[in-house]
């Protein structure tokens, strides 16, 4: 004989599970986030990587100084003309 609660019974256990499981998903992903561990890779950078003008040692490099860094070092401008071009941004090293 089946009790008043017995169609919901199976039901109830699998709620909660998921219901934990999610719960220490947004917690794993709130520690990651707010450890500074989940970063958006830039063009060609993935695991592994190293540092570099958008990895861990870069701490507040810009946009435009990555973009200036990326063309200088795939040789589309000159070694003067990076360097006016930092003096431009206001960053110069």
């Amino acid at each position: 004989m089946m009790d008043e609660y017995g169609s919901t019974m199976g039901s109830t256990w699998l709620f909660w599970l998921l219901l934990v499981i999610g719960i220490v998903l947004l917690a794993i992903l709130a520690v990651r986030f707010f450890s500074g561990r989940i970063t958006r890779p830039g063009p060609g950078r993935g695991p592994g990587a190293g540092p570099g003008p958008d990895g861990p040692g870069a701490m507040g490099a810009t946009a435009a100084r990555r973009i200036l860094d990326e063309r200088y070092a795939k040789g589309e401008l000159s070694a003067e003309e990076y360097r006016e071009r930092l003096r431009v941004l206001g960053d110069e090293a």
